[in-house]
């Protein structure tokens, strides 16, 4: 008995299809996971079992052969268990999953459906490959309707999704998401004083220039800093969804969150480490210096950053985009930004 189920996962920050096929063969009872996958996909295989016991629904008590296709492709994340618990089911013949079907959640133990990151991306690459419908969990919902054109299915629990495929479950259509703003609200007309300085940085707001201020402390340097979104261009369309791809992948998108219309403003501490600043980590992540992809990175207490922090800046600064090489592969992250910093006389 053999079914499949398409699923997505996160390559850096950009979405991937992933062919979940399930085999059930009459041996005795086990559950393996092929396909390159990491700790958090191995263990979905206790929660796929607990969600469908927990659901009424039986359990095959046959073997199982779960493989994660393109075999080749390093897959992380909870964002599977919905896809490997709906194979199982397809494969036991008790559910019939439709084809042109993306499906995407992490699953509770209780079979409730729990919301993950980058979304966002992953509904974006389910359309450029020719899916129409996305199942997901009922919190991500509203994050997916920023994709034109896609039909998004949002459920609440596993057994909520089963009735939404048969149809005996008409899906919830969320209300419109409203724009997100990564920088702080602070407007440069309310600025009082310091003309040089403002003059400064509207000249290198209007050329995309860098800007290093040096002036006492309390002076109005970080003051100044922040207020420089408010004076920037507002972000096209295109700039919109690609920044907004950065915070949905690194998972700072907030829930009833929509389009990111404001350039993003980032301040990282002067003890901040070279993966939070150009991205990596165990599951890499995009860095500070994405994070500001499109707006503003700002730089407080120039001196105190240690050397080797600021010399990973020069990649960021000279091509728009930061390589974060692993073993496994290799992520490139969008960085392209307005560098401002400060520093005591």
């Amino acid at each position: 008995m053999l079914a499949s189920v398409t699923g997505c996962t996160i390559t850096g920050i950009e979405g991937r299809m992933v062919e979940v096929e399930v085999y059930l063969s009459s041996q005795l009872p086990s559950f393996d996971i092929v396909g390159l996958p990491d700790a958090a996909v191995r263990e979905a295989k206790d929660r796929v079992r607990a969600a469908i016991k927990n659901s009424r629904l039986d359990f095959p008590k046959q073997r199982i052969i779960v493989n994660l296709a393109p075999a080749d492709l390093k897959k992380e994340g909870p964002q599977l268990d919905l896809a490997l618990a709906l194979g199982v089911l397809a494969a036991a013949r008790q559910a019939e999953v439709p084809a042109p079907l993306a499906v995407l959640g992490e699953l509770a133990l209780d079979g409730t459906l729990r919301p993950v990151r980058g979304v966002l991306p992953m509904v974006l690459a389910a359309r450029d490959s020719g899916f129409k419908r996305v199942l997901l969990p009922r919190e991500n919902a509203r994050e997916a309707t920023l994709v034109a054109g896609m039909d998004i299915a949002g459920a609440g629990s596993l057994g909520d999704a089963l009735a939404i495929i048969r149809g005996e479950l008409k899906p919830e259509i969320p209300p419109p998401a409203k724009s997100f703003s990564a920088a702080p609200d602070c407007d440069f007309a309310r600025v009082k004083g310091q003309e040089g300085a403002k003059r400064a940085l509207e000249v290198a707001a209007a050329g995309g220039h860098n800007l290093l201020m040096t002036g006492p402390p309390g002076s109005g340097k970080t003051m100044l800093a922040r207020c420089v979104p408010s004076i920037l261009p507002e972000l096209s369309e295109e700039e919109s969804l690609e920044t907004t791809k950065i915070y949905s992948a690194a998972g700072f998108l907030k829930e009833s969150a929509g389009l990111i219309t404001r350039r993003p403003f980032r301040h990282p501490h002067h003890t901040v480490s070279l993966a939070a600043l150009c991205g990596g980590g165990r599951v890499p992540r995009p860095g500070e210096v994405s994070l500001a992809h499109n707006g503003v990175l700002f730089l407080d207490e120039l001196p105190e950053f240690r050397r080797e922090t600021l010399e990973v800046l020069r990649q960021p600064l000279e091509e728009g985009e930061v390589t974060v090489a692993r073993l496994q592969a290799s992520y490139t992250y969008p960085s392209r930004f307005m560098l401002l910093a400060s520093m005591n006389p």
